[in-house]
């Protein structure tokens, strides 16, 4: 019988964040799959726990997974942690979760925080509809096509960014998508956790004299609808489709207006002529 892998949250920054839940997963599985060792042994000796560990990050996935995967099929359970958040979001993971799922190993979640849920939440920006586009590339032009593809984006757009290259890619934004509402969210739990609210000229303009430090979620306004503006004349046409449909005059006319605001009576006449 096959083991079981964990996907475990652990804290974005303050490790008051970590859940009894999560620390009970942690002192009773066989091994730990971490993005960096270096970084889970200090949680772990926050916690007081000790455990073997297996290095898992994005350079050696499919080599440590392959082990990882042997393990878990021979029965060992394992948690999969990388530095702060949730696995496999804008981390590794996803490739050895999938792989868990192919082969019939149980895959079962440990939540914790994430930084981009938490960010949007804090940032007082529209959250009902959002999108997560996580880091951009390092490379120009995959960074350039990656915003051309998104500019017209309605719904709050979600950005990871680190600070050495935070100022390129609000000039980069700024180019592409003109200038927009932002919420730049950095720190997040920690002692520096800060929320700026402002746009994409002012932010280049602050970040002219202040030096980028931490990491940043930038939430960014959607683009803006553009409303349609009805003439008389487009809306005695979708008036005469209703009625051509079989709806009255009258009715049609009220339809049509309410969907141009263009007045009922003015519409109505029209139609007679």
């Amino acid at each position: 019988m096959s083991g079981k892998l964990y996907v475990l949250g652990t804290p974005i920054g303050n490790l008051e964040d970590f859940s009894p839940r999560g620390k009970r997963i942690l002192s009773e599985v066989d091994f730990i799959a971490a993005e960096d060792t270096r970084v889970t042994v200090k949680l772990l000796n926050h916690l007081g726990i000790s455990k073997p560990m297996v290095a898992y990050f994005e350079h050696n996935k499919k080599e440590r997974g392959n082990v990882v995967v042997d393990r878990l099929l021979a029965g060992e359970t394992c948690a999969i942690v990388t530095d702060a958040g949730m696995p496999a979001i804008s981390d590794p993971g996803e490739d050895l979760i999938r792989e868990c799922h192919e082969k019939g190993i149980a895959v079962e979640s440990v939540p914790g925080p994430t930084a981009f849920a938490t960010a949007l939440a804090i940032s007082g920006c529209p959250s009902g509809r959002f999108c997560f586009e996580g880091f951009l590339s390092v490379n120009k032009p995959s960074r350039k096509k990656h915003l051309e593809e998104v500019k017209n984006e309605k719904r709050t757009m979600i950005f990871y960014e680190a600070p050495h290259k935070l100022v390129r890619t609000l000039a980069d934004m700024y180019e592409v998508f003109g200038e927009r509402n932002i919420a730049i969210v950095r720190e997040i739990t920690k002692i520096h956790e800060t929320v700026m609210r402002t746009s994409f000229s002012e932010a280049i303009k602050y970040y002219e004299t202040q030096e980028p430090r931490g990491e940043y979620v930038l939430i960014i306004e959607g683009a803006k609808q553009e409303e349609q503006v009805y003439t008389l004349e487009d809306a005695v046409k979708l008036a005469k489709k209703l009625s051509d449909d079989g709806m009255s005059a009258s009715l049609a006319a009220k339809e049509a207006a309410k969907t141009t605001g263009i007045k009922k009576s003015d519409i109505y006449k029209q139609m007679l002529v």
